[in-house]
């Protein structure tokens, strides 16, 4: 095997160690695959688009920690991808119950500002992202709905 690819080897077996590395001391501690893909676009600089995470740099190198944030950010999107609806809203639900805001405001303002757009990998297809932010806007919708069903049956206050 010539140098070249010993040292093609060596960042692949380093780039399988940060992604499971991030998964097991970062992701693992996130409730579902929504609170997942926030937080891996959050560490997505949004003006260049290039990730970082300083405890998989000083462990690894700032390059294998970005691809390594990079590819796992597009497996969760790709798992949210594939997720029946129902599931979407699901995940979507436990997410914006666990935020410190109430749950109208947060609905609103995904409305609103949509920051859903924001969540999608720079390397996924324009199809995709589309479906991806369908998705979104019919699982907003739906849970929007439970919402005021739920304030129009709840018993009034004494």
């Amino acid at each position: 095997m010539g140098r070249r690819h010993m040292g093609q080897a060596r960042r692949s077996v380093g780039l399988m160690e940060a992604v499971e590395d991030l998964e097991r001391r970062t992701l693992s501690s996130f409730s579902n695959d929504m609170a997942k893909l926030v937080y891996l676009s959050s560490t997505r600089d949004y003006l260049t688009g290039r990730y970082y995470h300083d405890g998989l740099a000083f462990r690894f190198t700032e390059a294998i920690a970005e691809i390594a944030v990079g590819f796992c950010h597009q497996v969760v999107f790709e798992r949210m991808l594939a997720a029946p609806l129902g599931e979407l809203v699901r995940e979507l639900e436990v997410f914006i119950r666990s935020q410190v805001a109430k749950p109208r405001e947060v609905l609103d303002a995904w409305k609103e500002l949509q920051p859903f757009r924001m969540l999608v990998p720079q390397s996924g297809s324009p199809v995709s992202k589309e479906f991806f932010f369908s998705n979104i806007r019919i699982a907003l919708a739906t849970l929007e709905g439970r919402l005021e069903a739920s304030l129009h049956q709840a018993p009034p206050t004494a």
